[in-house]
């Protein structure tokens, strides 16, 4: 804007040095931030008219121009800012603090958990009236030297730089990770930024502080917005992986709406910065800060909200989208994986920075792998269905190509991507007799009725495919299980099965993926997503499965499970033919020496099975386990111990010991010892091990659960 007697800018910096007034000191005294008297002295913006007599005040002189001057250049008389800047929340006045994003915790910065959690929200997204898949894309851009500097520059990092270094000298978690990420930066002049772009999806359409989308992701926590029975989401936490990722807690964000908003659709954009309740320069800040347009509706211009920016600014911030197709782009600054510290995962070809725990190149690999292993059966589509997601991830520094792919479900899941294939096809078989062939069969599900009632008639019918397995699959004799949305949620080996069964997977399709036919579909959909945690791993015991159905309803689960693996072993166990001679097992069952019996040896069907076993690690580094055992006729006779043992390669199974064995259901632990109630056919345990036990680091281990007799012997 340019002025008579020069810009504003350049004017009101000469009256703060004559009347010796910092730009610390006239945001204090007339009451904004430093930031925006910064935005002022940068050109980037001028004040409102309310705000002339104040500023004319502290410095006692005539700045140079008229309130009518602001009219007279086409500047809103009620907008502060003419550009965006970041604008910080206050700190709280009763003086409460929060020293990071609470939501951001339930998630490790893990770009495996980032992409499962992302890629299901777009699945979610996705506008299914066209029939095409959502389009997914991961970029890794690692920017140094000058590129580095200008990107710094174009977030205005001036402004952000002693909030940083506020938020890094504070000794908790979120402090320390932000220092880490500001040493890496300034030490190794490199940062790195992760993209994950959407195409065909929704968008962040809604008002910037009403209900809709956008404000569920970008004002709010635990707001999912899914109104679908069959997404994925249900606990709005999925989007806290973002700022989890960032070691900066910086996302920014270009989207493009599928509905228009104040009359246009492209290059919506807003920034979102999650750091600790800080102090900066006297003056304390709650937490998050956004980079947008001051809002001319709030007191005094404190409050940001999303502007409609050019190309050029879209190109600065690395926010340029491939296509016009609605959908949003999230920019995660300072992107890291922790994982990458225990995980032997090889870099990419041609990765000269092995050594790197944040390696681009390897976080390239993993994303692959993730990607691969839990969206396989979305990227798959057949007879008259397109697949319902692509992903594509593609790794550049400073602007280079370095990788690029398309992640191919027939690669990363060979053996179930043809099982689902042949469903979708419609070319499946009842029994398996030749290499290559899909088997299919229902699956019973009984569903529960909501409230409290026990008693329900509709069962749903689940479609279990089992095909043989190949080396390319992993490990073998597994079944993979998900609804409608097709995000494998959980991935089993099948218990009890003999070593002479030909190696296979299996997947089960419940819910809508089940098909258009199947029955009570909707009803599973609900039931089934009650039943997931927030990571999306597993169907168990959830707060919001006992709030909405009864408390035991959890059991028509185990009893899905039961049902399954029982399926899997009529399609793959071949049955065994009598022998004619008195060998193999029978002659074990001889009684040997004169005068001496020994003990009958039991049957497989007399012995207590443990059929579920559902783990998680918790935060001190002990294991927590949640058992379910399948009890014989006279079962309340059995005295059973469970033991747990670290899983290794070779050799002996360390012992690990638990701090915590309880009975849940059906079962008491008496002197370590579990027993059950009389008549029981089911009994659950929950046991924690003692981490001051524990051979390895946890989150390098595999945990072993067996079932011991009172006398310490093995289970057969």
């Amino acid at each position: 804007m340019a002025l008579s007697g020069g810009s504003f800018g350049r004017r009101l910096a000469e009256h703060m040095k004559q009347a010796g007034v910092s730009d610390v000191q006239l945001a204090e005294r007339i009451g904004v931030t430093p930031s925006l008297v910064a935005a002022w002295l940068g050109e980037r913006s001028v004040p409102s008219v309310e705000m002339i007599p104040k500023v004319r005040q502290v410095l006692g002189a005539a700045i140079g121009f008229e309130p009518e001057a602001i009219a007279d250049h086409g500047h809103d008389a009620k907008a502060e800012v003419s550009h965006p800047a970041w604008y910080h929340r206050p700190g709280h006045a009763d003086g409460g603090r929060e020293l990071g994003n609470a939501a951001a915790f339930a998630f490790d910065a893990d770009v495996s958990v980032l992409a499962r959690e992302t890629c299901q929200n777009s699945l979610d997204e996705r506008l299914a009236d066209n029939g095409r898949p959502v389009h997914v894309r991961y970029t890794l851009h690692e920017l140094t030297g000058e590129a580095l500097a200008r990107f710094r520059e174009a977030i205005q990092w001036d402004a952000l730089s002693p909030h940083y270094e506020a938020a890094a000298m504070q000794e908790q978690k979120v402090g320390r990770v932000i220092a880490a990420g500001l040493r890496d930066m300034y030490e190794h002049d490199r940062l790195v930024l992760l993209r994950v772009d959407d195409y065909n999806a929704a968008g962040l359409t809604g008002d910037d502080y009403e209900d809709g989308r956008f404000a569920a992701v970008v004002r709010r926590q635990l707001d999912s917005r899914k109104s679908d029975s069959s997404a994925g989401g249900s606990y709005g936490l999925g989007k806290a992986t973002l700022w989890a990722t960032s070691r900066l807690g910086l996302v920014l964000m270009n989207s493009t709406l599928s509905e228009p908003h104040e009359g246009r659709t492209e290059r919506r954009l807003i920034g979102r910065l999650d750091l600790p309740w800080r102090q900066v320069q006297g003056k304390a800040w709650a937490g998050p800060a956004w980079l947008g347009l001051s809002d001319p509706d709030s007191p005094g211009g404190a409050v940001a909200r999303s502007w409609w920016a050019d190309e050029g600014t879209v190109e600065s911030l690395y926010l340029e989208r491939g296509s016009d197709e609605p959908g949003t782009s999230f920019l995660i600054v300072g992107a890291h994986d922790v994982a990458s510290l225990a995980d032997d995962t090889p870099a990419a070809e041609g990765d000269d920075e092995g050594e790197d725990d944040d390696s681009i190149q390897r976080m390239h690999s993993r994303l692959v792998l993730a990607l691969g292993r839990n969206f396989w059966a979305a990227m798959t589509g057949g007879g008259d269905q397109l697949p319902l997601l692509q992903a594509s991830v593609c790794t550049l520094r400073n602007g280079k190509v370095l990788a690029e792919e398309r992640v191919d479900p027939t690669v990363t899941q060979p053996s179930r991507t043809r099982a689902l294939k042949a469903f979708l096809d419609g070319t499946t078989v009842d029994k398996l007799t030749e290499s290559g062939q899909v088997a299919a069969t229902a699956v019973p599900l009984k569903l529960p009725t909501r409230g409290s009632g026990r008693t329900s008639s509709a069962e749903h019918r689940a479609v279990l495919l089992v095909t043989d397995a190949g080396d390319a699959d992993g490990k073998p004799n597994r079944v993979a299980t998900m609804r409608g949305n097709r995000m494998t949620v959980r991935d089993a080996s099948v218990p009890g099965l003999p070593l002479s069964v030909n190696p296979f997977q299996a997947v089960l399709l419940t819910g809508s993926a089940a098909g258009p036919q199947a029955p009570f579909a909707a009803e599973a959909e609900e039931f089934l997503r009650a039943a997931e945690p927030p990571e999306h791993n597993k169907w168990g015991q959830t707060e919001e499965l006992t709030l909405i159905y009864s408390a035991s309803a959890y059991r028509r689960i185990a009893s899905l499970t039961r049902e399954t693996n029982a399926a899997i072993k009529e399609l793959v166990v071949q049955p065994k033919k009598r022998s004619k001679t008195g060998g193999g097992r029978l002659a074990q069952k001889l009684i040997v020496g004169p005068g001496k019996k020994k003990p009958r040896r039991l049957s497989a069907a007399a012995l207590p099975v443990l059929e579920e076993l559902d783990a998680q690690v918790l935060g001190g580094g002990a294991w927590q386990v949640f058992g379910e055992i399948r009890i014989p006729s006279g079962g309340h006779a059995w005295r059973l111990v469970p033991t747990a043992k670290f899983d290794v390669r070779s050799g002996p199974r360390p012992t690990v010991a638990w701090a915590e064995l309880v009975g849940v259901d059906n079962c008491d632990v008496v002197d370590g010892t579990l027993r059950f109630s009389d008549g029981a056919r089911f009994a659950t345990f929950r046991g924690v091990t003692d981490p001051t036990t524990h051979a390895v680091r946890t989150i390098l281990s595999g945990l072993v659960v067996e079932l011991r007799t009172g006398e310490g012997q093995p289970l057969s």
